[in-house]
C-alpha cells in the first residue's frame, strides 16, 4: 500500500511500507511545540522512528519530534531492539553468528547466546558498562525456501538465502504487502561460496562438465565408465529440496530435465552430503565449497578443454560459473539502529575477515598484475578467430601493460541491460573505493569483453557499450568521490581473450564481461 503523506507534516512523518503486524495499541503523537497532534494504532518502535498506522494512512515518524501519550506509547529508556534472521543452515550454522560476535566485540557489547534447539538460537547485546540490554537477535536455522516463507509471513526481518527470491516468492511477498523482493534494495551480498561437483579422493575423475553432470543426476549416466573411470555404477547426492544449494542446481544444472533420478540421496546439510561422497568412490554430489570435508571438488569442463577451478579470484570475478553469493534480503521497513549497524558492520573489513575465516569467500579487492595473467593472454592467442587480427591483440597486450587487474567482474542479467545480483554488489564495493580515495590518480579502465557469437565488430561495439555502462554505474553509486581526483576510462576487446569454452552457453556468458584494470602506482 502506497500512504501519502499530508503536507502540513512533511517535517515530521515520512510516508512508509509496512508488513508488520498491527499492535492495535492507541497512541497520540503530539510535536513539541504542540501545533500538530496526530493518533492512530502504533505498529512499532525501532528506538528512533515509530510506525503509526493512523486516518491519513501508515506514517513514520521521527521520536525526536514528537511527545507521545497513550497505552500504546514505549519506554525510550528501555527500547530493546528485536531483529529475527531466518533461512539458510548453511550461512545460519556458523558464519551469521561469528559475524554478530566480531560485531559485539568491536563496538564493545557484551554478548550471550541461547540455544533453544538444533533450529533455534538467540543472541542477545548489552551495553558493556551499564549492562542495559540493547538488541536481540533471532535466529531460525532452517532453509532459504523457509527463510523467504517466514519473511512473506511477517515471521522474520531478515532472510539468510543462497539465491535469489522465484518469481513465486516475489508475487507472494508483494501480495501479502511485503514488497517488491526483487529490488536491489531488499538484498546485499556479504560473501560467497559455489556449487562444486565432490567425489572421493580415489575416484580418478578431475573434471566434469555441466551437460555431464546434468545427465548423470538425470540418470542417463549411470557408470563411471563411461566418463573415462571405474567400471562401477555412480551413486547420487544432492541437497534436500528445501536448500537454496538445490534450487540453484535445479535452475542452472537441470533447466531442461524433467527431473532428477530416484536413486539420489538427499541431505539436510553440507556436510552430511561432503561426509557420504567422502566414503564412497562411486559417489558423486553437488555441493558447497565451503564444506567439502574429505571430499574433493573437481573442476568444470567445456568441449574446448578449457577448465574452471572454483576458488577466491574465480568466485570473486564470477568466473566460475556456478558461484553462489550469501544474500541477505532486509524488510521493506527500517530496521531498529543496532540492526542497521550490523549490516553495514557486514560489509566492512573486519566483517569481510570473518567471512573469510568461516569459510567462505570474502569480498574485499585485491589487485593482480598483467605479469600474473599469462594463461589469460596465451588463450587470447590461441583462441583468436579470422577477425581478430595481430593489430589488436598488440593493443590488448599494449594497453593492459603496466596495469593491475582487479578481482572483480561485472555482468548482465541473460538478454538484459541490466547487472546481475553479483555485479550489482560489485558497484558499491567498487564505488566506496572510489569515495575512500584509494584510486585518486591512478587510471581506471573498464575493459568490455564478448563472447564470439556473431560478427567481431558488432561484438567490440556492444561490449564498449557494456563498458560504459558499467563506469556509469559505478560513478553514480559514488556520490562522495573526488571527481577531479578520478581517470576513469572505457575500452573493449570484443572476444579477443576468451576465459572458457565458446562453445557452449555457460562458457559464452563467462566470455560476456567487463573487467577492472589499474594503472600501477
Amino acid at each position: 500500500m502506497i500512504n501519502r503523506c499530508v503536507a502540513y507534516f512533511a517535517a515530521l512523518f515520512l510516508c512508509a511500507i509496512t508488513n508488520s503486524p498491527v499492535l492495535a495499541e492507541d497512541v497520540t503523537l503530539q510535536s513539541r511545540d504542540g501545533s500538530v497532534e496526530i493518533s492512530g494504532n502504533i505498529i512499532s518502535f525501532d528506538g528512533e522512528l515509530y510506525r503509526v498506522d493512523t486516518a491519513h494512512g501508515v506514517l513514520t515518524i521521527d521520536a525526536s519530534g514528537v511527545v507521545c501519550e497513550g497505552p500504546g506509547c514505549p519506554d525510550l529508556g528501555a527500547f530493546v531492539a528485536d531483529v529475527s534472521f531466518s533461512g539458510s543452515r548453511t550461512m545460519g550454522a556458523v558464519l551469521m553468528p561469528a559475524l554478530v560476535q566480531a560485531f559485539a566485540f568491536r563496538k564493545g557489547y557484551k554478548l550471550v547466546r541461547e540455544i533453544k534447539d538444533d533450529d533455534h538460537f538467540t543472541i542477545t547485546l548489552s551495553d558493556g558498562e551499564t549492562d542495559q540490554l540493547l538488541a536481540r537477535f533471532g535466529f531460525r536455522i532452517a532453509s532459504t525456501a523457509e527463510g523467504f516463507a517466514d519473511l512473506i509471513a511477517g515471521e522474520a526481518d531478515i532472510v539468510m538465502s543462497m539465491r535469489l527470491p522465484t518469481d513465486e516468492e516475489i508475487r507472494l511477498a508483494r501480495d501479502a504487502g511485503a514488497g517488491n523482493l526483487n529490488s536491489a534494495r531488499r538484498s546485499r551480498i556479504v560473501g560467497l561460496d559455489a556449487m562444486v561437483a565432490q567425489v572421493a579422493s580415489g575416484n580418478p575423475i578431475t573434471a566434469i562438465s555441466p551437460n555431464e553432470l546434468a545427465d548423470i543426476f538425470a540418470g542417463n549416466i549411470v557408470s563411471w565408465v563411461e566418463l573415462g573411470g571405474d567400471d562401477i555404477p555412480i551413486r547420487l547426492h544432492l541437497r534436500d529440496s528445501l536448500s537454496g544449494l538445490y534450487s540453484e542446481f535445479e535452475r542452472r544444472l537441470m533447466p531442461h530435465a524433467p527431473k532428477v533420478a530416484d536413486s539420489v540421496t538427499f541431505h539436510e546439510s553440507n556436510a552430511s552430503l561432503s561426509d557420504a561422497v567422502a566414503r564412497d568412490v562411486s559417489a558423486i554430489g553437488i555441493g558447497a565449497l565451503s564444506d567439502t570435508g574429505n571430499a574433493r571438488a573437481i573442476q568444470l569442463s567445456g568441449p574446448c578443454g578449457k577448465t574452471r577451478a572454483a576458488n577466491d579470484i574465480s568466485l570473486k570475478t564470477q568466473d566460475y560459473p556456478l558461484t553462489t553469493p550469501l544474500f541477505l534480503f532486509t524488510p521493506g521497513y527500517r530496521l531498529p539502529w543496532v540492526g542497521r549497524e550490523f549490516l553495514g558492520f557486514v560489509r566492512s573489513a573486519a566483517g569481510q575477515q570473518v567471512v573469510s575465516r568461516a569459510g567462505f569467500v570474502d569480498l574485499r579487492l585485491s589487485e593482480s598484475p598483467v605479469s600474473a595473467q599469462g594463461q589469460r593472454l596465451a588463450n587470447a592467442i590461441a583462441n583468436a578467430g579470422e577477425e581478430i587480427d595481430l593489430t589488436e591483440l598488440q593493443r590488448l597486450v599494449t594497453t593492459l601493460d603496466g596495469t593491475e587487474k582487479l578481482s572483480l567482474s561485472f555482468r548482465f542479467e541473460p538478454g538484459s541491460t541490466r547487472l546481475d545480483a553479483q555485479s550489482r554488489s560489485n558497484t558499491e564495493i567498487l564505488a566506496a573505493r572510489l569515495e575512500s580515495g584509494l584510486l585518486d590518480h591512478r587510471k581506471v579502465t573498464f575493459v568490455g569483453f564478448s563472447d564470439g557469437d556473431g560478427a567481431a565488430a558488432g561484438n567490440l561495439r556492444l561490449a564498449r557499450r557494456r563498458a560504459e555502462v558499467v563506469r556509469r554505474a559505478v560513478l553514480s553509486a559514488a556520490p562522495a568521490a573526488e571527481k577531479n581526483r578520478l581517470d576513469l576510462n572505457v575500452d573493449a576487446f570484443g572476444e579477443a581473450m576468451p576465459i572458457a569454452c565458446d562453445d557452449v552457453e555457460w562458457g559464452r556468458e563467462i566470455n560476456r564481461r567487463v573487467e577492472v584494470w589499474v594503472a600501477q602506482r
